[in-house]
Formats: structure tokens, sequence, C-alpha cells
């Protein structure tokens, strides 16, 4: 079911034409920084891949792929992508990329299953990128490094988009948190996973919450995470606290990828060794792709945050139920 709530007294600061200059603006100067970080090369993604590849990203099991017939394939079923977190890791074998080098790309997916609200949208935007590393280096202290370099980037940009517009006043903090999924269960066992999130980010500004997948020690997850990409002990989401819409906003998602080891540890876990056999897993098991460490940041979730938006249409072009269009409008606030 849809929801949108909009502010008492929001008013946004800028109109269509000029929010779509910002937003080109904000996603130009991002995607510069975050190459100059970690060092990225921009290449191009699939919109669709193949079931039967295990390259699709399965989310937390339940959510359906849109799928179509392909007429010169006898009508075999394509599905549009969820992520391009294990396409990318291909990727970069089959691109050749070397050690310490990565890549990025603007991934497009359509979630069909998606309960939209100001922040959600059935349409996702987000960079995918992956940068190759030694399994040496599948470290916790690799992992906290690379999460300040991304967050380093978040932090220049919302500068940069300061400067250039004076309504926009710097929420970010110099630093960024780290805290494990079960130190928050641990210092809030009465509280939902969404409530833990809100209390850490209210208190820190920006947090990295760290080991999602996982059962915890109530038995429950923190959240859901595919069992064939990350690593469960060495991932995590970067969230801020947003005060336009006074809430947690998860920015990004990323971690260090799975071994032999953890790849099949996390599939027993998750009940799944069937997708052991796909021929993704298969490469991976096979020792035929590199070790990486990668991740996904939205970008129209980074254009509401840096431009102060209260919904997410206000900067990307969805598809909103009739009631949702018509509350926004008598509120001042046009979706895209």
């Amino acid at each position: 079911m849809s929801k949108i709530v909009i502010p008492e007294g929001y008013q946004p600061l800028l109109d269509i034409k000029a929010t779509e200059i910002a937003i080109k603006r904000v996603k130009d100067f991002f995607q510069r920084e975050l190459a100059t970080q970690l060092n990225l090369r921009r290449v191009s993604a699939p919109l669709f891949v193949l079931p039967e590849s295990g390259l699709n990203d399965n989310l937390n099991g339940v959510e359906r792929p849109v799928k179509f017939g392909i007429m010169e394939r006898g009508d075999a079923e394509a599905e549009i992508v969820h992520s391009l977190a294990k396409w990318k890791r291909l990727a970069l074998k089959r691109y050749g990329f070397q050690m310490g080098e990565g890549l990025y790309t603007d991934m497009n997916a359509i979630r069909r299953d998606e309960e939209t609200d100001n922040i959600h949208s059935i349409f996702v935007d987000q960079w995918d990128w992956e940068k190759i590393i030694d399994k040496s280096d599948r470290t916790l202290e690799t992992l906290q490094d690379v999460v300040k370099s991304v967050y380093e980037a978040l932090r220049v940009t919302e500068k940069y988009i300061a400067n250039r517009y004076s309504y926009v006043e710097c929420f970010l903090p110099e630093e960024i948190t780290f805290v494990t999924s079960q130190e928050l269960e641990d210092r809030y066992p009465d509280c939902t996973a969404k409530e833990r999130e809100y209390n850490v980010a209210k208190e820190y500004g920006a947090v990295f919450i760290m080991q999602i997948g996982g059962r915890l020690k109530s038995g429950e997850k923190h959240d859901g995470r595919a069992p064939d990409y990350d690593d469960w002990k060495l991932n995590g989401d970067i969230i801020v606290y947003y005060p336009v819409l006074d809430i947690a906003l998860e920015l990004s998602s990323m971690g260090i990828r799975v071994d032999e080891e953890t790849l099949l540890s996390q599939l027993e876990e998750a009940g799944c060794m069937d997708r052991a056999g796909l021929p993704f897993q298969k490469a991976l098991l096979n020792h035929e792709l590199p070790y990486t460490v990668g991740g996904g940041i939205g970008q129209s979730r980074i254009c509401m945050f840096y431009l102060r938006k209260a919904h997410i249409g206000e900067v990307q072009s969805s598809i909103w139920p009739d009631d949702i269009w018509e509350y926004a409008k008598a509120r001042g606030v046009n979706l895209l």
C-alpha cells in the first residue's frame, strides 16, 4: 500500500526545471568523486539477464522479477535485473581489470513488489560498483577503509551542493560511526530493526551498520541479504539521519563478496544449495572469479538527500497511485 507524508510547512525551493539541473549537478559531481576515491572506471551494464545464468540478485528471495519473452530465443524468458551485485564480479574478469582496479555503472531496475512511500519507488536507479582485492584483504579493516572512502565522496558532494545552493546546509558529520547489527539489537532490545536504525542514525548523524544477512541472537535478521554475493560478516549499510523527514535514510549497501567457503555456508544457511549449480556460482566455487568488494549507491536517494526533497518522486520519474499524485499536488509538491 502506497504511503506519503509531506511535512508541515515543507516547500520545494527549486521548481521542476531547476531541480532537473540540480540532479545532473549532483550525479556528475558524485560519480567523479566516487571514481577517484575508489579507482573505478565506468562501464556499460545490462538491463536484463537470463534466469539460468544465476546472475540476478534474489534480494530477500520473495520479490518477483519482471520477465519477458525474447522472440529470437523462442520466447525464452529474460529477467529485468534487481541489481548487478553478481554481474559486476564476472565483468571484472571478462574486461581484464587488475588488482586494485574497479568499475562502476548505472544500474536501472524495476522492483514490482516494492511498497512505495517517500523514499521507495518501483523504479530503482543506483551506481553499482565493484573492485578487485586480494583474498588476504577480505578483512574488517579493508571494509571499513572502503566505507570511509565512499563516505568521503558523499561528504564532499554535500559541501559542493551546499556551495551551489544557499538553502542547503551540511548535515553530514566529519566521520562515520561503525556499529554491528548485533550491537544495535543489544542496545535497543525492544525496538524493531528500523527503529534501531533511526535511533542510532539520529544519535550519530551517519552510521555504517555491519553484518547484515545472518540471524541475530534473538533469532531474527536485521535485514535480508541474498546468500551468494555479500559475506554476511563483512558487509553493511550506510545510513544517515535526514531531518527533512525525521528518518534514517539508507544511501548505500556494500560488502566484501563471498569466497568459496562463505558461499557454501551461506547457501546452506539460507536453504538454497541448488544455486551452487548455476553458472555464476559454479565459476566462483571453481576459483575462476576475482575476490572483490562492491556495493550500490542510490542515485535518486542521494539527489533527494542533497536537494532536501520530501519525496523521491521529486527527483525521479516513476508511477504513483492517483491519490498520491493528488495529495502531493495539493501541497505544492511536483512528482516527476
